[in-house]
């Protein structure tokens, strides 16, 4: 029997305090360009800090860095501890 397929989750779907591989980046040529100079592209290792907003603040490697919500919205990722219980395990979007 076929497993079902997952749609791809985007970092607002991780508790902070997860980790997560970046698995692809939905967006143009600008975007991967100005990710790529903070260090952030396809196979990145990285943690999510705190919630500022509807952005996230992560570390990428000993760096921090502050993503606005367009940004983390296009960033699809893999947790490095999936769950069975994932859903369970969601931080809600904060509403401002």
């Amino acid at each position: 029997m076929d497993q079902p397929v997952s749609p791809p989750l985007t970092l607002t779907q991780l508790p902070v305090g997860s980790s997560a591989v970046i698995t692809k980046i939905a967006g143009g040529h600008e975007l991967h360009r100005r990710l790529r100079g903070l260090g952030i592209r396809t196979g990145t290792q990285l943690r999510i800090e705190h919630r500022r907003g509807s952005g996230l603040v992560v570390s990428v490697g000993n760096t921090r860095v502050a993503l606005g919500g367009g940004i983390v919205e296009k960033l699809l990722i893999a947790p490095n501890d999936p769950t069975p219980d994932l859903a369970l395990t969601l931080d809600p979007p904060t509403e401002r």
